[in-house]
């Protein structure tokens, strides 16, 4: 319940008898959440937005940090106990407060503003990339993905969604592709964002760096059947853009063409290709499944 006659708080009675203060919303918090919206004030803070339950709730128990929680009355009664565990700054924000600071056609009951990690912006360049293996402990004896120019925020969140539950930990990314924080991204990855190391990177000093190193498979339409083909249990996989595929620039750097058949016949009724998230999943789950 709420108490009156105080100002800039209001305190909760949770289980246990015990009372705890929550801030109200004020008109610069609300501009600084809003501003979370455009990319430049992303990178400013060092913060991004994530709404809705089940992904705020998934954010609050990972190991990335919660800066701040702005949410219902509501949504705070209900979640009394695990923001006081987790002692979280949380705002009571009414709804129409929500609606403004939300990315959302219709707005959720919460949302978080989450730290970036540091070092999370940073662009690998060729100098880097030759750190590769102290930079990523491993990383030659594991699956990773390389996306190219992937724009869509909706196929990139679910690619790092696709790669959390195939236990994809490593993506390298190219500088063109959609920023990792967008809030699309961070919406379509249901929380992935926190478990998935997402790298920018120059990718052809990456695919140069690890030639004859690993195996580099990469999607094409003359690729070798993939359900026929010997898969290993390490690699990288590129996946291009759905508009034009990979570039020619990193043809040298992959060892393996795959090719993805469609069982859908000819004519009409077959589709002309797969979208980049759905190639993704088929790709990984062929790997896993051997």
């Amino acid at each position: 319940m709420a108490f009156p006659g105080r100002t800039g708080f209001y305190y909760y009675l949770y289980p246990g008898n015990h009372f705890r203060d929550f801030f109200m919303l004020s008109h610069n918090q609300l501009k600084h959440v809003s501003a979370l919206k455009i990319k430049k004030f992303r990178d400013e803070y060092g913060e991004f937005a994530a709404e809705g339950n089940t992904l705020v709730q998934d954010l609050i128990q990972s190991p990335l940090e919660v800066a701040s929680v702005y949410a219902l009355q509501s949504w705070i009664v209900e979640n009394l106990r695990m923001i006081s565990e987790k002692k979280l700054n949380v705002y009571e924000t009414e709804a129409q407060d929500m609606a403004r600071i939300s990315s959302l056609s219709s707005p959720s009951q919460v949302l978080a503003v989450v730290k970036i990690p540091d070092g999370a912006l940073k662009v690998l360049k060729a100098e880097d990339i030759e750190q590769l293996e102290e930079m990523f402990p491993g990383i030659f004896q594991m699956l990773s993905l390389v996306l190219e120019d992937i724009s869509d925020p909706g196929n990139f969140g679910t690619i790092v969604r696709i790669a959390d539950w195939f236990g994809i930990r490593t993506i390298f990314c190219s500088e063109s592709s959609v920023e990792l924080y967008n809030p699309k991204v961070i919406q379509a990855s249901m929380g992935s964002v926190a478990r998935v190391r997402v790298v920018k990177a120059d990718l052809h000093s990456l695919l140069d760096e690890i030639k004859g190193r690993i195996p580099v498979y990469g999607t094409f339409l003359d690729g070798e059947n993939i359900y026929g083909k010997a898969l290993g249990t390490e690699g990288f996989i590129v996946i291009g853009s759905e508009a034009h595929g990979i570039s020619a620039r990193l043809f040298s750097g992959i060892t393996d063409r795959l090719f993805i058949p469609s069982f859908g016949g000819s004519g009409n009724g077959k589709a002309e290709s797969l979208n980049a998230a759905v190639a993704a999943a088929i790709v990984i789950s062929e790997f896993r499944r051997r």
